[in-house]
């Protein structure tokens, strides 16, 4: 049973971005078919985020009542039907897609960290940079398939947006089996509690850091670089090459530093790497492709890292339940918001220069959380010798 709630988990996971990360490609599509403005149809892609960070909160509580097994079938059985609306005429149809999207994803994303936890306390590092990896992958796989099945469909947007439900099936199918063992997550530990503990709280500016740098720098990435004269094929070209560098660290990141108790030293070399990305893209005119790749390869080993503290700072199923809901909700909500103001900032200014320069500070109360995130204390230990 371990091997296929193993196999389960990654089917899951890699179902939690395609039906966010597949309106980008066809937006084009949307807005001629929907007379929609740019504003409008971005929304399309921010609200999901936003609905991500709302229902996080909920989450431990419906696996506390259902069980985490019948919770994240019926997160998957939601993100089916949000799938199946799209198929709708009506334009509203859309947005109702989305946000349903949105609150199937969003429970996932909660709990299973805290399954991990649970059936696999000694491969803890192994599973998390599995499941990060998966997460990726499916957002890149929906990022490059999207508009070949739309082209194999005649250029039928709203089915090539519902196909990536079939996948969300073949989950839910594999999910059948984990029914039989219905596990209540024990209430051991009093959620308002979390928000009075300080490591819950350097996790939580962590990840929300770690949100806000992510899905702002590549929401405007193609833009800043064709704003330097890169063809919008070749933006689209480094823009990739840097889903790989983060890939590849989300899974090397949880691996590595889970042979260590103390993941305080891998972390800051994730954030240095971060940093000196930025400034490379941002001080020098030259090799655009390494600095983004170094840029991106911190987050994708930053939400990796996030997920693994949650684990492992933890003692029970119910508080990486919890604290996963505390610094997701918080998380996701930057980063909804995160793109909107980084977009302000630049037609205040006029320069992409000074909007990424501002992203990249955000990397100063990361370091400055990491260093408690990253230490080798449970949140208990820390609260009891305080």
């Amino acid at each position: 049973m371990t091997v296929l709630t193993a196999v389960a988990i990654m089917l899951v996971a890699a179902n939690l971005r395609p039906a966010v990360v597949a309106v980008a490609p066809l937006v084009g599509d949307i807005k001629s078919a929907t007379g929609w403005s740019s504003a409008v149809t971005g929304l399309l892609t921010t609200l999901p985020v936003f609905v991500f960070g709302l229902v996080a909160p909920l989450a431990p509580r419906c696996a506390a009542r259902f069980g985490i097994e019948r919770t994240v079938f019926a997160a998957l059985a939601v993100l089916i039907v949000a799938t199946a609306v799209r198929l709708m005429p009506a334009p509203s149809a859309l947005f109702a897609g989305s946000a349903l999207a949105g609150a199937g994803i969003g429970i996932c994303n909660v709990v299973l960290p805290s399954l991990i936890k649970r059936d696999f306390p000694d491969r803890s590092g192994l599973m998390t940079g599995l499941y990060s990896m998966t997460l990726s992958g499916g957002a890149a796989a929906a990022a490059a398939l999207t508009i070949p099945i739309n082209d194999a469909l005649g250029g039928d947007w709203r089915m090539a947006l519902a196909s990536w439900g079939l996948f969300a099936v073949l989950a839910l199918v594999v999910w059948v089996p984990q029914l039989r063992r219905v596990h209540r997550v024990e209430v051991g530990h009093a959620p308002a509690s979390l928000w009075r503990n300080p490591i819950a709280w350097a996790i939580t500016v962590f990840m929300a850091a770690q949100s806000l740098i992510f899905y702002t720098f590549t929401a405007w990435l193609p833009e800043v670089l064709i704003d330097r004269g890169m063809s919008a094929g070749g933006a689209g070209a480094v823009l990739a090459l840097g889903q790989v560098a983060g890939l590849s660290m989300s899974l090397l990141a949880p691996i590595v530093a889970g042979r260590f108790a103390d993941q305080r030293a891998i972390t800051l070399l994730a954030l240095a790497v971060t940093a000196v990305g930025f400034v490379g893209l941002l001080c020098t005119g030259f090799a655009p492709t390494l600095w983004v790749m170094l840029v991106m390869a911190g987050p994708g080993a930053s939400i990796s890292l996030a997920l693994l503290f949650m684990v492992v700072r933890s003692t029970s199923t119910a508080q990486t339940s919890q604290v996963s809901g505390m610094a997701q909700s918080i998380g996701y909500a930057l980063a909804a918001v995160g793109p909107v103001a980084i977009g302000l900032l630049h037609d205040l200014t006029a320069s992409w220069t000074v909007a990424m320069a501002v992203l990249a500070l955000a990397l100063i109360p990361q370091t400055l959380s990491a260093l408690l995130a990253a230490k080798n204390v449970t949140m208990d230990a820390h609260q009891k010798s305080r």
